[in-house]
């Protein structure tokens, strides 16, 4: 599902992932909820897309959940 080929790209995990780690790069570390509502105001997306994100952001060391915040890997 990461670059599918029977849905739009608009809705992959890839791409999704990738505004959820832009808004990470402009804000720094946030809280989990905070940093979905502010990825959803950039491109709708549900909850359990945003959390797939998340883990693939955590898969490839990009992003990761400390103290409650989500920041990214350095």
């Amino acid at each position: 599902m990461l670059l599918p080929d029977n849905i739009h790209p608009d809705n992959s995990v890839y791409y999704n992932g990738a505004i959820v780690l832009q808004v990470l790069q402009n804000n720094g570390r946030m809280e989990l909820f905070e940093l979905y509502e502010k990825s959803k105001g950039v491109k709708e997306m549900s909850f359990p897309l945003f959390v797939l994100c998340l883990d693939w952001l955590y898969l490839i060391d990009a992003a990761i959940l400390k103290s409650g915040e989500v920041e990214l890997c350095s």
